[in-house]
Protein backbone atom coordinates (compact mmCIF):
# COMPACT_ATOMS: atom_id res chain seq x y z
CA UNK A 1 0.00 0.00 0.00
CA UNK A 2 3.07 2.45 0.87
CA UNK A 3 4.06 2.10 -2.89
CA UNK A 4 0.37 2.95 -4.25
CA UNK A 5 -0.18 5.41 -1.89
CA UNK A 6 3.35 7.13 -2.82
CA UNK A 7 2.81 6.98 -6.76
CA UNK A 8 -0.58 8.17 -6.09
CA UNK A 9 0.42 11.75 -4.71
CA UNK A 10 3.43 11.85 -7.67
CA UNK A 11 0.49 11.22 -9.92
CA UNK A 12 -1.87 13.80 -8.89
CA UNK A 13 1.40 16.41 -8.63
CA UNK A 14 1.82 16.26 -11.75
CA UNK A 15 -1.56 16.54 -13.06
CA UNK A 16 -2.14 19.05 -11.62
CA UNK A 17 1.17 21.20 -12.86
CA UNK A 18 0.48 19.43 -16.52
CA UNK A 19 1.10 22.88 -18.52
CA UNK A 20 3.86 24.09 -16.20
CA UNK A 21 7.28 24.71 -17.62
CA UNK A 22 10.20 22.15 -15.96
CA UNK A 23 12.36 23.47 -13.81
CA UNK A 24 15.23 21.35 -11.94
CA UNK A 25 18.27 21.69 -10.29
CA UNK A 26 21.09 22.38 -12.46
CA UNK A 27 24.04 19.44 -12.19
CA UNK A 28 27.40 19.93 -13.24
CA UNK A 29 26.62 23.33 -15.39
CA UNK A 30 29.50 23.33 -17.36
CA UNK A 31 29.99 20.00 -18.94
CA UNK A 32 28.44 19.02 -22.02
CA UNK A 33 26.61 15.59 -22.82
CA UNK A 34 24.85 13.71 -25.41
CA UNK A 35 21.65 12.09 -24.85
CA UNK A 36 18.97 9.79 -26.45
CA UNK A 37 17.47 9.12 -29.29
CA UNK A 38 14.34 9.86 -27.86
CA UNK A 39 11.76 8.31 -30.94
CA UNK A 40 8.40 9.50 -30.87
CA UNK A 41 5.83 8.66 -33.33
CA UNK A 42 2.35 9.96 -34.87
CA UNK A 43 0.41 9.71 -37.96
CA UNK A 44 2.82 6.40 -38.92
CA UNK A 45 5.68 9.16 -38.65
CA UNK A 46 8.72 9.22 -36.79
CA UNK A 47 10.39 12.14 -34.82
CA UNK A 48 13.84 11.73 -33.14
CA UNK A 49 14.92 14.06 -30.30
CA UNK A 50 18.11 14.02 -28.39
CA UNK A 51 20.22 16.25 -26.61
CA UNK A 52 23.81 16.99 -28.37
CA UNK A 53 26.40 19.02 -26.12
CA UNK A 54 23.66 20.57 -24.50
CA UNK A 55 21.75 21.61 -26.95
CA UNK A 56 18.11 20.28 -28.15
CA UNK A 57 18.06 18.04 -31.61
CA UNK A 58 15.02 17.22 -33.66
CA UNK A 59 14.40 15.58 -36.89
CA UNK A 60 11.91 13.62 -39.34
CA UNK A 61 13.34 9.88 -39.32
CA UNK A 62 12.98 8.36 -42.88
CA UNK A 63 14.57 5.51 -44.42
CA UNK A 64 17.62 7.24 -45.86
CA UNK A 65 17.92 10.06 -43.31
CA UNK A 66 17.70 7.19 -40.42
CA UNK A 67 21.21 5.62 -41.47
CA UNK A 68 22.83 8.67 -39.95
CA UNK A 69 20.95 8.55 -36.59
CA UNK A 70 22.62 5.30 -36.56
CA UNK A 71 25.71 5.70 -37.13
CA UNK A 72 26.18 8.55 -34.64
CA UNK A 73 24.09 6.70 -31.95
CA UNK A 74 25.61 3.48 -33.06
CA UNK A 75 21.82 1.30 -33.35
CA UNK A 76 22.58 -2.14 -34.76
CA UNK A 77 18.79 -1.96 -36.03
CA UNK A 78 16.71 -1.53 -39.13
CA UNK A 79 14.39 0.99 -40.25
CA UNK A 80 11.83 -1.50 -40.69
CA UNK A 81 12.28 -2.62 -37.23
CA UNK A 82 11.95 1.05 -35.49
CA UNK A 83 8.89 1.47 -37.94
CA UNK A 84 7.24 -1.97 -36.95
CA UNK A 85 7.93 -1.03 -33.34
CA UNK A 86 4.85 1.25 -33.71
CA UNK A 87 2.63 -1.74 -33.94
CA UNK A 88 4.11 -4.06 -31.05
CA UNK A 89 1.28 -6.01 -28.73
CA UNK A 90 2.13 -7.36 -25.67
CA UNK A 91 2.20 -11.80 -25.49
CA UNK A 92 0.95 -12.55 -21.80
CA UNK A 93 1.23 -16.67 -22.63
CA UNK A 94 5.69 -16.38 -22.20
CA UNK A 95 6.55 -20.35 -21.81
CA UNK A 96 9.24 -21.44 -23.98
CA UNK A 97 11.14 -24.84 -24.24
CA UNK A 98 14.12 -26.93 -25.46
CA UNK A 99 16.25 -24.27 -24.59
CA UNK A 100 19.84 -25.48 -24.72
CA UNK A 101 21.75 -21.72 -23.74
CA UNK A 102 20.29 -19.24 -21.23
CA UNK A 103 22.07 -16.71 -19.78
CA UNK A 104 20.40 -14.31 -16.91
CA UNK A 105 21.26 -10.71 -15.82
CA UNK A 106 19.35 -8.43 -13.58
CA UNK A 107 19.17 -4.90 -12.18
CA UNK A 108 22.02 -3.12 -13.96
CA UNK A 109 20.23 0.03 -13.07
CA UNK A 110 21.95 2.29 -16.03
CA UNK A 111 25.39 0.34 -15.44
CA UNK A 112 26.13 0.37 -19.32
CA UNK A 113 29.81 -1.06 -19.08
CA UNK A 114 28.94 -3.46 -16.69
CA UNK A 115 26.36 -4.74 -18.98
CA UNK A 116 28.69 -5.02 -22.01
CA UNK A 117 31.46 -6.55 -20.22
CA UNK A 118 29.26 -9.05 -18.90
CA UNK A 119 27.94 -10.16 -21.97
CA UNK A 120 31.27 -9.62 -24.02
CA UNK A 121 33.41 -12.27 -21.66
CA UNK A 122 30.03 -14.70 -21.50
CA UNK A 123 30.26 -14.67 -25.37
CA UNK A 124 26.76 -13.55 -25.38
CA UNK A 125 27.85 -10.84 -27.96
CA UNK A 126 30.99 -9.73 -29.90
CA UNK A 127 33.33 -7.32 -29.85
CA UNK A 128 31.26 -4.59 -32.25
CA UNK A 129 28.63 -5.61 -29.48
CA UNK A 130 26.31 -7.94 -31.68
CA UNK A 131 24.94 -10.86 -30.98
CA UNK A 132 27.05 -14.05 -30.69
CA UNK A 133 24.54 -16.42 -28.70
CA UNK A 134 23.07 -18.17 -31.23
CA UNK A 135 19.87 -20.05 -30.03
CA UNK A 136 20.42 -19.30 -27.03
CA UNK A 137 18.18 -17.48 -24.57
CA UNK A 138 19.44 -13.81 -22.80
CA UNK A 139 17.15 -13.61 -19.90
CA UNK A 140 16.72 -9.93 -18.46
CA UNK A 141 15.16 -9.49 -14.93
CA UNK A 142 13.60 -6.02 -14.85
CA UNK A 143 15.61 -2.71 -13.50
CA UNK A 144 16.94 -1.36 -16.25
CA UNK A 145 16.00 2.28 -15.35
CA UNK A 146 17.07 4.30 -12.43
CA UNK A 147 20.77 5.55 -10.83
CA UNK A 148 23.27 4.84 -13.15
CA UNK A 149 23.82 7.40 -16.21
CA UNK A 150 23.44 5.20 -19.39
CA UNK A 151 19.91 4.18 -19.38
CA UNK A 152 19.46 5.10 -23.01
CA UNK A 153 22.22 3.29 -24.28
CA UNK A 154 20.84 0.06 -22.84
CA UNK A 155 17.38 0.49 -23.35
CA UNK A 156 18.65 0.80 -27.38
CA UNK A 157 21.27 -2.09 -26.89
CA UNK A 158 19.20 -4.10 -25.62
CA UNK A 159 16.15 -3.32 -28.31
CA UNK A 160 18.62 -3.90 -31.46
CA UNK A 161 19.80 -6.91 -30.07
CA UNK A 162 16.21 -8.22 -29.43
CA UNK A 163 15.84 -8.18 -33.21
CA UNK A 164 19.48 -9.68 -34.14
CA UNK A 165 19.18 -12.70 -31.71
CA UNK A 166 15.49 -13.59 -33.41
CA UNK A 167 17.03 -13.52 -36.58
CA UNK A 168 19.86 -15.64 -35.71
CA UNK A 169 16.97 -18.21 -34.10
CA UNK A 170 17.16 -17.04 -30.09
CA UNK A 171 15.70 -14.60 -27.97
CA UNK A 172 16.29 -11.72 -25.98
CA UNK A 173 13.74 -11.58 -22.98
CA UNK A 174 13.05 -8.32 -21.12
CA UNK A 175 11.48 -8.36 -18.65
CA UNK A 176 9.70 -5.43 -16.38
CA UNK A 177 10.57 -4.81 -12.74
CA UNK A 178 9.75 -2.35 -10.17
CA UNK A 179 11.74 0.17 -11.35
CA UNK A 180 10.10 0.25 -14.84
CA UNK A 181 6.69 0.08 -13.08
CA UNK A 182 7.93 3.58 -11.37
CA UNK A 183 9.44 5.16 -14.48
CA UNK A 184 6.09 4.24 -16.81
CA UNK A 185 4.11 5.55 -13.64
CA UNK A 186 5.43 8.89 -13.11
CA UNK A 187 8.23 8.14 -10.54
CA UNK A 188 11.27 10.02 -11.33
CA UNK A 189 12.45 9.68 -7.53
CA UNK A 190 15.66 7.37 -8.38
CA UNK A 191 16.54 8.74 -12.07
CA UNK A 192 20.32 10.36 -12.13
CA UNK A 193 21.20 13.70 -12.11
CA UNK A 194 21.90 13.59 -15.97
CA UNK A 195 18.08 13.20 -16.60
CA UNK A 196 17.14 15.76 -14.03
CA UNK A 197 19.28 17.72 -17.02
CA UNK A 198 17.90 15.96 -20.04
CA UNK A 199 14.18 17.41 -18.79
CA UNK A 200 15.52 20.69 -18.70
CA UNK A 201 17.02 21.00 -21.65
CA UNK A 202 14.16 19.16 -23.53
CA UNK A 203 11.68 20.61 -21.26
CA UNK A 204 9.87 17.26 -21.39
CA UNK A 205 9.04 15.03 -18.42
CA UNK A 206 11.38 12.04 -18.49
CA UNK A 207 8.63 9.50 -18.21
CA UNK A 208 7.24 11.33 -21.24
CA UNK A 209 10.48 10.55 -23.30
CA UNK A 210 9.44 6.48 -22.31
CA UNK A 211 5.05 7.08 -23.34
CA UNK A 212 3.19 4.85 -25.04
CA UNK A 213 3.73 7.42 -28.10
CA UNK A 214 7.86 6.68 -28.31
CA UNK A 215 8.96 3.74 -29.80
CA UNK A 216 11.19 2.39 -26.57
CA UNK A 217 7.74 3.59 -24.51
CA UNK A 218 5.93 1.34 -26.93
CA UNK A 219 8.31 -1.53 -26.82
CA UNK A 220 8.18 -1.87 -23.20
CA UNK A 221 4.63 -1.69 -22.99
CA UNK A 222 4.37 -4.85 -24.73
CA UNK A 223 7.04 -6.70 -22.18
CA UNK A 224 6.05 -9.48 -19.72
CA UNK A 225 6.75 -9.42 -15.64
CA UNK A 226 6.85 -13.51 -15.80
CA UNK A 227 8.03 -16.02 -18.29
CA UNK A 228 9.37 -19.46 -17.78
CA UNK A 229 12.19 -21.59 -20.26
CA UNK A 230 12.05 -24.84 -19.87
CA UNK A 231 11.28 -25.47 -16.04
CA UNK A 232 12.22 -22.51 -14.71
CA UNK A 233 10.13 -19.37 -13.43
CA UNK A 234 11.74 -16.11 -14.47
CA UNK A 235 10.55 -12.93 -12.33
CA UNK A 236 12.09 -9.58 -11.28
CA UNK A 237 10.99 -10.15 -7.31
CA UNK A 238 9.37 -13.42 -6.82
CA UNK A 239 6.27 -15.40 -6.16
CA UNK A 240 5.43 -14.87 -2.30
CA UNK A 241 3.05 -17.59 -0.81
CA UNK A 242 0.02 -15.32 -0.99
CA UNK A 243 0.83 -14.50 -4.99
CA UNK A 244 0.67 -18.96 -5.15
CA UNK A 245 -2.72 -19.05 -2.84
CA UNK A 246 -4.20 -16.20 -5.26
CA UNK A 247 -3.64 -18.86 -8.13
CA UNK A 248 -2.34 -16.35 -10.49
CA UNK A 249 -0.59 -18.15 -13.75
CA UNK A 250 1.47 -16.48 -15.74
CA UNK A 251 -0.20 -15.42 -18.76
CA UNK A 252 -2.54 -13.66 -16.14
CA UNK A 253 0.03 -11.56 -14.09
CA UNK A 254 0.96 -10.57 -17.60
CA UNK A 255 -1.95 -9.42 -18.80
CA UNK A 256 -3.09 -7.58 -15.54
CA UNK A 257 0.23 -5.35 -15.64
CA UNK A 258 0.23 -4.64 -19.26
CA UNK A 259 -3.48 -3.62 -19.45
CA UNK A 260 -3.86 -2.11 -15.91
CA UNK A 261 -0.93 -1.15 -13.95
CA UNK A 262 2.18 -0.40 -16.17
CA UNK A 263 2.17 3.18 -17.50
CA UNK A 264 -1.17 4.06 -15.74
CA UNK A 265 -2.64 5.96 -12.64
CA UNK A 266 -1.77 3.82 -9.92
CA UNK A 267 -4.82 5.52 -8.01
CA UNK A 268 -6.62 2.20 -9.91
CA UNK A 269 -5.53 -0.26 -8.10
CA UNK A 270 -7.04 1.14 -4.92
CA UNK A 271 -10.12 -0.31 -5.81
CA UNK A 272 -9.06 -3.50 -7.44
CA UNK A 273 -7.71 -5.86 -4.35
CA UNK A 274 -5.81 -7.99 -6.89
CA UNK A 275 -4.54 -4.74 -8.54
CA UNK A 276 -3.36 -3.69 -5.13
CA UNK A 277 -2.11 -6.58 -4.29
CA UNK A 278 0.57 -7.10 -7.31
CA UNK A 279 1.90 -3.88 -6.72
CA UNK A 280 2.31 -3.85 -3.13
CA UNK A 281 5.05 -5.83 -0.81
CA UNK A 282 4.15 -9.41 -1.65
CA UNK A 283 3.46 -8.47 -5.20
CA UNK A 284 5.62 -10.26 -8.20
CA UNK A 285 8.19 -6.88 -8.60
CA UNK A 286 8.50 -5.73 -4.82
CA UNK A 287 8.88 -9.16 -3.08
CA UNK A 288 11.71 -9.78 -1.19
CA UNK A 289 10.96 -12.81 1.34
CA UNK A 290 13.12 -15.50 0.11
CA UNK A 291 16.47 -13.61 1.33
CA UNK A 292 14.60 -11.36 4.34
CA UNK A 293 11.97 -13.57 6.03
CA UNK A 294 13.40 -15.96 8.88
CA UNK A 295 9.92 -17.54 8.26
CA UNK A 296 10.45 -18.54 4.44
CA UNK A 297 11.28 -22.41 4.27
CA UNK A 298 11.90 -25.17 1.91
CA UNK A 299 8.85 -26.50 2.07
CA UNK A 300 7.43 -22.72 0.77
CA UNK A 301 9.14 -22.80 -2.28
CA UNK A 302 8.52 -26.94 -2.89
CA UNK A 303 4.80 -25.46 -2.61
CA UNK A 304 5.68 -22.61 -5.46
CA UNK A 305 7.00 -24.44 -7.58
CA UNK A 306 4.97 -27.68 -7.16
CA UNK A 307 2.14 -25.28 -8.44
CA UNK A 308 3.92 -24.02 -11.28
CA UNK A 309 4.99 -26.92 -12.50
CA UNK A 310 8.73 -26.09 -12.29
CA UNK A 311 11.96 -27.08 -10.34
CA UNK A 312 13.95 -23.40 -10.02
CA UNK A 313 12.91 -19.96 -9.94
CA UNK A 314 15.41 -17.20 -10.79
CA UNK A 315 14.76 -13.61 -9.30
CA UNK A 316 16.74 -10.31 -8.96
CA UNK A 317 15.20 -7.00 -7.08
CA UNK A 318 17.35 -8.29 -4.32
CA UNK A 319 20.81 -7.21 -4.48
CA UNK A 320 23.66 -9.52 -3.33
CA UNK A 321 27.04 -9.11 -3.63
CA UNK A 322 26.81 -11.98 -6.20
CA UNK A 323 24.56 -14.57 -7.24
CA UNK A 324 23.40 -16.87 -4.48
CA UNK A 325 21.60 -20.02 -4.24
CA UNK A 326 19.01 -21.25 -2.27
CA UNK A 327 18.14 -24.93 -0.83
CA UNK A 328 20.11 -26.50 -3.91
CA UNK A 329 18.58 -23.85 -6.68
CA UNK A 330 15.76 -24.05 -6.41
CA UNK A 331 15.89 -20.52 -6.11
CA UNK A 332 18.55 -17.97 -7.54
CA UNK A 333 19.11 -14.46 -6.65
CA UNK A 334 20.99 -12.60 -9.95
CA UNK A 335 20.92 -9.54 -8.25
CA UNK A 336 24.62 -9.15 -7.72
CA UNK A 337 25.17 -5.22 -7.01
CA UNK A 338 25.43 -4.08 -10.88
CA UNK A 339 23.55 -1.22 -9.25
CA UNK A 340 25.62 -0.89 -6.49
CA UNK A 341 28.84 -0.31 -8.86
CA UNK A 342 29.77 -3.93 -8.42
CA UNK A 343 31.20 -5.32 -11.37
CA UNK A 344 28.65 -7.98 -11.28
CA UNK A 345 28.03 -11.46 -12.54
CA UNK A 346 25.86 -14.57 -14.56
CA UNK A 347 23.92 -16.90 -14.27
CA UNK A 348 24.59 -19.53 -17.41
CA UNK A 349 22.77 -22.55 -17.96
CA UNK A 350 23.70 -24.98 -20.47
CA UNK A 351 21.99 -28.13 -21.05
CA UNK A 352 20.09 -27.76 -17.55
CA UNK A 353 23.76 -27.33 -15.69
CA UNK A 354 23.68 -24.02 -13.97
CA UNK A 355 26.47 -21.63 -13.23
CA UNK A 356 27.53 -18.45 -12.12
CA UNK A 357 30.14 -16.43 -14.10
CA UNK A 358 32.00 -13.80 -13.02
CA UNK A 359 33.15 -10.33 -14.59
CA UNK A 360 36.30 -12.17 -15.90
CA UNK A 361 33.83 -14.83 -17.44
CA UNK A 362 35.28 -17.57 -14.60
CA UNK A 363 32.38 -20.02 -14.20
CA UNK A 364 31.48 -21.86 -11.27
CA UNK A 365 28.57 -25.07 -11.24
CA UNK A 366 25.86 -24.28 -8.10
Amino acid sequence: MIQQLIYLTIGLTLNLNAGAVIHYKETNPDSTFTDGPYIFFKNNELTAKWIEDNSLKERFITHDSFEDLKKQFSLNCSYSQLHGAMYLKPRFRQYYNKVDSIAVISDIHGEYNSYINLLKVNGIIRDDLSWNFGKGHLVILGDVFDRGDKVTELLWHIFCLEKQAEKAGGMVHMLLGNHELMVLGRDMGYINDKYEKVQNISQTYYFDLYSDSTILGKWLRSKPVMMTINDIIFIHAGISMDMMNKKLDVSEVNRKFSKTLFGRDFGIAFNDDLLNFLNDSDGPIWYRGYFTDPAFCETKIDSILNFYGKKHIIVGHTPHDGVISLYNTKILGSDSGIGNKKPGEMIIIKNSVIYKSCSRGIRVKL
